[in-house]
């Protein structure tokens, strides 16, 4: 299992800076997944902004939540 993000803040319109359990750090940059149904309230960058940690993963709302394996693998690690 990857490490679960346990820090998530938006620094863009389309990226979420994220901290892992393990400390390492990376950026996600989330555009691709904006052309999906299930994302697209978060191209409102008030809602997009609202990206968090919770449940080892990035969430906006109850409804838009990224898988943690995947930000783990798409993360540019800083």
């Amino acid at each position: 299992m990857n490490p679960r993000v346990v820090q998530a803040i938006a620094i863009s319109p389309t990226q979420v800076a994220v901290t892992f359990a393990n400390g390492e750090r990376g950026v996600l940059d989330v555009t691709p997944y904006l052309a999906f149904p299930a994302f697209a309230a978060l191209r409102d960058e008030a809602v997009f902004r609202r990206a968090h940690a919770a449940h080892g993963t990035v969430v906006w709302t109850d409804e838009a939540d990224l898988c943690p394996d995947s930000v783990w693998d798409e993360a540019v690690r800083v």
